[in-house]
């Protein structure tokens, strides 16, 4: 469940921004002038270490693997376990998608 205090305006906004890009180039461009590169490698990082979760994989070897913190792994996998459910929607996307490309 999404919690009340996200469900903003400008939260509302932001979402309907990131909807409306349509390549990865503009995707990329939006998130560059978004954020730092170090907040967007921060990001990519945590979504690694949710797939390596999800995959069952151990925090030492995440942590060996991602350079993540045991906090970082920790604050991902709580949020897989009992957060909104987003990285869980994300990943069952990805995985359907890899599957539809992996048959064509």
């Amino acid at each position: 469940m999404v919690s009340d205090r996200l469900k903003t305006p400008e939260v509302e906004a932001l979402l309907a921004a990131f909807l409306a890009l349509e390549t990865t180039d503009e995707m990329y461009a939006f998130l560059q002038d978004l954020c730092t590169i170090r907040e967007i490698q921060e990001m990519a990082q945590r979504l690694h270490v949710a797939r390596m979760l999800a995959a069952g994989e151990h925090y030492a070897h995440i942590q060996e693997i991602t350079g993540a913190s045991a906090t970082t792994i920790s604050r991902v996998s709580k949020s897989l376990n009992y957060g909104a459910d987003g990285y869980k929607v994300l990943l069952g996307r990805l995985e359907a998608a890899a599957a539809a490309e992996a048959s064509e």
